[in-house]
């Protein structure tokens, strides 16, 4: 069919309409095809090599490309039986809600721009906040992942801390500003330190507090630090170890912090929605006493990627850290997206995470962390029946195990890989290699625990 032929509403509906076509087809056969990118599917990717074409081509040919060769080559984190990273699958409310929003297309930066992703926005974050137990005055916006709600709350820690001492670091940089000191644990995740990096404060220049067997921070450690420490001071929790699952003490952390005075950060970008679970909400204890928390809800909301967000319990510090100002802005009384997030321009995230929280409400949001928490002790439980050594207290959706030796759980985590019924990735935990399951998926059943299970033993035993 000749484009010319078609007006840019009818030529959009046939792109759409195929590209709606072969992607029912991909969640239909994603279910039962191998879980990881085969070789031959990889090698595929060579039909994308060419230069760039003089003419430009039919856009519904172009979606067949992508499909034939790049659908492929993908790896199946949305079916139930991806265990590799803390990833989940999307649910079909947020799915669906993702392709409305691009199809509407909207710049979610201000008001003015997109009625609808402000006007969501400010909803989602009190849903957000009612949901994990935080204070409703926080502060709030939607970032690209952990990573940058990371970086989002320590820039408002930055500045609350440093203004207690009566700097603004905002006007006037980093030099020459009272030394702040970080304090975090051992086993501080990796975005928390790049974060550290990016505001200047230093990957190196962190004190760091030992971690228990589990990963957890001790707080007598805490304790023997924060009393030494003089000034402006952030202590990063975390709460659900991307390893073993553990959680720090949160509680008593916030308390040693709170008498000297500091800041306490939380990285919780899949732990903090044990909030929304009777069942394991006691492991984040006292979460609601930090100052800011970092969440990703493409991990345990399981809605698509780039979808983090950021919460701060002093809403001015973060506004602070995070806005601008121009004569063309022209701000009003409504509360505009980019003052309260690094970016300016992007998609409007909020409307598929008002859309998966919507379509499981409460009740479905629990019932999804506890379901996923009840694979991974199945995980462990037959695991460990079969002699293999479980590393960690399964308390969340993270299991560890070790085949034997390093060589051999590698071994075996290659194996499984390859097997392509299920996928898990490797580890270090405690000097050990370790294969780590991380179950995330709201796709996942007890059919595919109990597949994958098989297959982990069918090929353990054969590596032996």
């Amino acid at each position: 069919m000749n484009r010319s032929a078609l007006n840019p509403a009818e030529l959009t509906e046939s792109v759409l309409a195929e590209a709606a076509r072969r992607a029912i087809h991909y969640v239909q056969t994603i279910y039962s095809r191998h879980v990881g990118a085969t070789g031959e599917a990889v090698a595929g990717l060579q039909d994308f090599d060419t230069g760039l074409p003089t003419a430009g081509q039919d856009p519904r040919e172009v979606i067949a490309l992508l499909d034939e060769a790049g659908s492929p080559a993908t790896v199946a984190t949305a079916g139930g039986r991806y265990f590799g990273f803390v990833v989940g699958g999307t649910i079909p409310a947020a799915l669906g809600a993702h392709w409305l929003a691009d199809a509407w297309d909207q710049n979610a930066c201000l008001h003015q721009l997109s009625p609808i992703a402000a006007h969501l926005e400010e909803l989602v974050l009190c849903w957000l906040l009612d949901l994990f137990g935080l204070p409703p005055s926080c502060g709030g916006g939607f970032v690209t992942g952990a990573q940058m709600a990371n970086f989002t709350a320590l820039a408002a820690a930055r500045r609350s801390v440093l203004a207690q001492s009566g700097w603004n670091v905002e006007r006037d940089g980093m030099f020459g500003a009272p030394p702040v000191t970080v304090v975090v644990g051992e086993e501080v995740h990796v975005t928390v330190l790049k974060a550290l990096g990016l505001l200047g404060f230093g990957r190196n220049r962190v004190i760091t507090v030992p971690s228990d067997a589990q990963g957890r921070m001790q707080t007598k450690g805490l304790a023997q630090v924060i009393e030494g420490i003089q000034g402006p001071m952030i202590v990063c929790a975390q709460v659900g170890n991307v390893n073993s699952g553990a959680c720090d003490p949160i509680g008593d952390i916030c308390e040693m912090a709170r008498h000297a005075n500091g800041w306490v950060h939380v990285d919780g970008a899949f732990g903090l929605w044990a909030a929304a679970s009777p069942g394991h909400r006691y492991l984040i204890e006292g979460v609601a006493s930090a100052d800011s928390w970092a969440t990703d809800a493409h991990k345990w909301l399981n809605v698509p990627q780039d979808s983090g967000v950021v919460l701060v319990r002093d809403a001015g510090a973060l506004h602070s850290a995070m806005s601008i100002s121009a004569t063309y802005l022209n701000p009003g009384d409504r509360r505009e997206p980019m003052q309260w997030v690094p970016e300016s321009s992007r998609r409007a995230r909020a409307v598929e995470i008002w859309a998966a929280l919507r379509s499981l409400g409460r009740k479905g949001v629990g019932e999804l962390i506890e379901r996923t928490c009840g694979h991974a002790k199945s995980f462990a439980k037959g695991l460990s029946a079969a002699g293999y050594e479980v590393l960690n207290e399964v308390v969340l959706n993270q299991v560890l195990v070790a085949f034997g030796s390093d060589e051999r759980t590698a071994r075996v985590i290659r194996a499984i890989q390859a097997d392509g019924t299920c996928w898990c990735g490797g580890t270090m935990w405690k000097g050990r290699k370790a294969m780590r399951i991380s179950v995330s998926s709201w796709a996942t059943t007890d059919v595919d625990v109990s597949m994958s299970l098989d297959a982990m033993l069918r090929i353990a035993s054969a590596e032996g």
